[in-house]
């Protein structure tokens, strides 16, 4: 077998392979004998028919498949011998094709680009330095109250927090416009809501207290008509109610499945919760600027072929969370998806990289570290370990979060850290900006 290399561009390469006439004339003689030779033929028993009427018969036929199997078997044998990597697969084109001479062919395809990553002590990573203190699980357990809780009407005026049900009409310069009436609206005070200075302004409405309010809508508001305008809403006050809160004791703990302990196993096992998402929301925060500045200060040539898969996937993920019929919606454009798969694709070859280069391993700890983690949030932790430790295909998912982790812990040992003093609310619940 002959086999000569040429780069067609980037990193796209053209394998042109000879095989010896005699290869594809045994692959033949292979087929004749092993598939044809059983197939009924008139005057003939199974399995008797003369090698020289099979050649008559499905001499074409077989010669087709030959040259197919010889090239596909070949490619292989060329890129092993000529020590590529190809992305995918090629596509192959025969060049000589022919009875009793040698057969020749093409196979054009894509080659991983040689990466290199550089520049990791030039990274600069900001880590969260936070704790959950006791006044973080006293809010929470105060939001759970909340969550858990219902709304009993009062006779005095409204405050923030509290919820009033109003009807309201608007009108800019004495016109009524469309979608500024309503009944039986309620809304909780203080939750930002409605347009900048309407809640401000019906705090303190008691029940069947009337009022004209001013507010003036966003430059920014998604009515093209409305924005900017100053605006006049007649509100009328129905409802005003305050929280019916439960009690913070054993029965609203079994609500929980706490059965022993009372407050304080609630209390224990929300701070555990809290500790757990913590973790992982600093661990994420982290990640995202070791992915962003690995991206940013490495450069890397993308097969498209790997694009390309990785743009089926997003659509295909794409179009699971729409839930929809995936044999009836049409076929998501893949420039939606372009370059979000460029930067996955770049991602991927740069962490490979940062693996293969310093020689990691899976580390069986941290694997067991990930299972418990995720096996912690369920009621019977243990139950949930054998299923992952049971499961071949989730545990090697598992394996490669863990490979993952270890390559973005390395990075982070080399870049420049800043631990940066923040509140468990304020990193849980950005304000919006």
């Amino acid at each position: 077998m002959q086999v000569s290399v040429e780069t067609v561009q980037g990193l796209e390469r053209r394998a042109t392979i000879t095989v010896p006439a005699a290869t594809v004339d045994n692959e033949v003689k292979r087929l004749l004998k092993d598939e044809y030779r059983n197939r009924r033929i008139n005057g003939f028993r199974k399995g008797k028919v003369p090698p020289n009427v099979l050649q008559k018969l499905f001499g074409k036929e077989a010669r087709a498949r030959a040259a197919s199997n010889v090239m596909q078997s070949k490619y292989f044998e060329a890129v092993m011998q000529e020590k590529l990597n190809p992305v995918g697969m090629p596509a192959i084109t025969p060049m000589v094709n022919e009875e009793g001479k040698d057969l020749q062919f093409a196979a054009t395809f894509e080659v991983y680009p040689e990466v290199t990553v550089q520049a990791l002590d030039k990274l600069k990573i900001e880590k969260p330095d936070v704790t959950v203190t006791d006044a973080d699980v006293d809010t929470m357990l105060e939001t759970l109250r909340k969550q858990h809780g219902g709304w009993k009407e009062i006779k005095r005026k409204s405050k923030k927090g509290e919820r009033i049900t109003i009807d309201f009409v608007g009108s800019i310069d004495g016109t009524e416009f469309d979608g500024g009436k309503a009944s039986d609206f309620a809304l909780e005070l203080g939750q930002g809501r409605m347009i900048p200075g309407f809640e401000d302004q019906i705090i303190g409405m008691k029940t069947g207290e009337e009022k004209t309010i001013e507010v003036t809508f966003p430059e920014d508001y998604h009515a093209e008509n409305l924005k900017g305008k100053l605006a006049q809403f007649v509100v009328t006050a129905k409802k005003v109610e305050e929280r019916d809160l439960p009690v913070l004791d054993d029965a609203f703990v079994s609500l929980f499945g706490i059965s022993e302990g009372g407050v304080d196993a609630l209390r224990t096992e929300v701070r555990k919760n809290m500790e757990r998402e913590l973790k992982n929301t600093v661990n994420g925060k982290v990640k995202e600027q070791v992915l962003k500045g690995l991206v940013e200060h490495n450069e890397v040539d993308l097969p498209k072929a790997m694009i390309d898969q990785e743009i089926d996937n997003l659509r295909n993920q794409a179009m699971q969370r729409f839930n929809q019929n995936m044999q009836q919606m049409p076929q998501l454009p893949a420039n939606l998806f372009e370059e979000q798969a460029k930067e996955r694709v770049k991602v991927g070859l740069l962490l490979g990289e940062v693996i293969r280069s310093n020689k990691m391993k899976v580390d069986d700890a941290k694997v067991d570290e990930i299972i418990a983690t995720n096996a912690s949030a369920y009621e019977d932790p243990a139950e949930v370990i054998a299923y992952y430790k049971g499961n071949n295909e989730l545990l090697q998912q598992v394996r490669n979060v863990a490979l993952e982790e270890q390559a973005i812990e390395f990075i982070v040992s080399q870049a420049k850290v800043k631990a940066k003093k923040t509140s468990f609310d304020e990193l849980m619940n950005p304000k919006q900006k």
